[in-house]
């Protein structure tokens, strides 16, 4: 008899398949040096076919008892994903659920190591922040029973929910702020455009410039080294000298925006009269800094709690919810200096 359509694929079934007994199938995936090799060969060949991955909790979850959800976040050390993490975290205790993080540091190999491994412990469910494009992987998953929620990006052609924040109206925020206080250029610090904030954000960021009646020629990115303070100081560091006047500059988040500032700090001082400045998320530092930091305000803490509710409704054959959240802009002491005085060589 069959396998019916949609239910788990099991050690069973790979045996069956492979033409192995279920003790072979078990030693492939965990102690391969006891079966030959053209085995061993046959039976990886029929796991990659049928999707199969080894669930060590396969009883509990089969009695509806796996009471953990896995989340796979780009950067666990910026603050934005720490308020994220406790939206969800607190929404999930509400129902008894337990919180597994991960990091993916924006690289899709860590983010697939991440997601496999949380598949293969029988999580109730995932929520990501993807690192790029793993539409196939989570297409996979999600056919396999496994709900996913994403965060700030969505697929067509994966059964996903997500929660979304309107990143294409935060960067055209930004961008008209700028321009709106008397800056005649733009230059962005942006990070890959595979992610999906960074590419968002960026597009914002250009409508609202040309909106402005700014040129598009005039609209610049480079790209960081990484996406915090670090990548900010040292993307920024070589830059300042050649940057035309009047020049406004735009992070594309708050740690990277912070990173900018010491670059500045490092050269002589930061005068936000001659590098008005942007950050975007709003994490707690921005308004403390020596010159408070004009952002684009994310719900950071409702993103994670939105996210974990339509996790904790979501069933296999449910319709997808998208829940788009709207940013704001905030404005501080960076941007709220005069932008049209002179640049001096050495700004204090």
């Amino acid at each position: 008899m069959g396998r019916q359509p949609g239910t788990r694929v099991s050690i069973v079934d790979v045996a069956r398949e492979a033409g192995v007994s279920v003790g072979t199938a078990s030693n492939v995936l965990n102690k391969p040096e006891r079966v030959a090799k053209n085995t061993r060969r046959r039976v990886e060949q029929v796991i990659e076919r049928l999707g199969y991955v080894p669930s060590g909790p396969a009883r509990a979850l089969r009695s509806g008892q796996i009471r953990t959800v896995g989340a796979v976040l780009l950067d666990i050390r910026n603050p934005f994903y720490t308020q994220v993490t406790r939206g969800i975290e607190d929404r999930l205790e509400e129902d008894e659920f337990m919180l597994f993080v991960g990091s993916s540091d924006g690289k899709m190999e860590r983010e697939t190591r991440y997601l496999n491994v949380l598949e293969s412990r029988g999580v109730a469910g995932m929520i990501l922040s993807p690192a790029g494009d793993q539409s196939k992987l989570l297409r996979d998953i999600a056919g396999r029973g496994v709900p996913i929620v994403l965060l700030e990006a969505s697929y067509p052609d994966v059964p996903a929910s997500s929660v979304l924040v309107d990143n294409v109206a935060g960067g055209e925020l930004a961008a008209r702020h700028l321009a709106e206080i008397g800056c005649e250029h733009l230059l962005m610090f942006n990070g890959p455009n595979s992610i999906p904030q960074c590419h968002d954000r960026a597009a914002g960021a250009l409508r609202g410039w040309v909106g402005a009646g700014r040129s598009e020629a005039t609209f610049s990115q480079v790209l960081l080294t990484s996406m915090d303070i670090a990548g900010g100081d040292d993307t920024a560091a070589p830059l300042f000298d050649d940057l035309p006047a009047k020049t406004g500059l735009f992070a594309v988040n708050d740690l990277v925006a912070i990173g900018v500032q010491r670059a500045l700090r490092k050269r002589g001082g930061y005068n936000p009269a001659a590098f008005p400045l942007v950050g975007y998320d709003d994490i707690d530092l921005t308004s403390v800094l020596a010159v408070p930091m004009t952002t684009i305000r994310q719900p950071t803490y409702d993103i994670g709690r939105r996210a974990a509710e339509l996790l904790l409704h979501r069933h296999a054959h449910d319709p997808i919810e998208r829940v788009t959240l709207v940013p704001e802009l905030v404005v501080r002491e960076s941007t709220t200096l005069n932008a049209n005085a002179d640049r001096p060589k050495n700004p204090v």
